[in-house]
């Protein structure tokens, strides 16, 4: 069995309400960096082999603390894969969004990217860490919509902008992945191969 954890970044420090998106320079909020200690004691509690993140700082922020709490030598890689979104609107107002009601994929054409394409990126990063680490456990730090598309397909659901926020019935309790969740793939290896269990849970909730 290969374990494949998904965890979302912490809440990020953004005064002035804009969609961040792949912009530099937005960290976690001192909430934020409390919620990447829960999830990096939670993930501490079984042996982790890797842990990779995406080039957002928000992202690498999050997988440091939960390295600081996992052995020294526990190997910390960016990894393109568990990118944010390739966006149009970043840097748009929040509210502008909200009237939007957050669709980045209407209307969008290349090289900005569509959820099959964000899915099949998750999906490589899923098929490297089980090439790179059979048998063990990876951590992946990456962001809401990747995750939401990841679950709907751990969950036999086609990937849907309409429907990413609507994950009640993939076990997703709020719907959309909470800041600092996490979401655990297990994957069969040998012969069989393939998904074979999901969980999600939100270590921050738990107190």
């Amino acid at each position: 069995m290969t374990k494949i954890s998904l965890v979302r970044h912490g809440l990020v420090h953004n005064p002035d309400g804009v969609y961040y998106g792949r912009l530099p320079g937005f960290g976690l909020a001192e909430t934020g960096r409390e919620q990447a200690a829960a999830a990096g004691r939670a993930l501490a509690l079984e042996p982790v082999d890797a842990v990779y993140h995406s080039p957002m700082q928000r992202a690498a922020e999050t997988a440091g603390i939960i390295c600081a709490h996992l052995p020294a030598d526990t190997p910390l890689q960016a990894c393109d894969l568990l990118n944010e979104i390739h966006s149009s609107y970043d840097g748009r107002t929040a509210a502008e969004m909200e009237g939007r009601n957050w669709d980045f994929y209407s209307i969008v054409d290349p090289p900005y990217e569509q959820p099959e394409q964000i899915l099949d990126r998750i999906i490589r990063f899923f098929d490297r860490a089980r090439e790179r680490h059979p048998g063990g456990h990876v951590v992946g730090v990456s962001h809401a919509d990747p995750i939401a598309f990841a679950i709907m397909w751990a969950c036999g659901l086609a990937p849907s902008a309409e429907q990413r926020k609507r994950l009640v019935q993939c076990g997703v309790p709020e719907g959309y992945p909470s800041p600092a969740s996490i979401a655990t793939f297990n994957f069969a290896e040998g012969d069989s191969g393939g998904l074979v269990g999901f969980r999600y849970r939100v270590p921050w909730h738990n107190g």
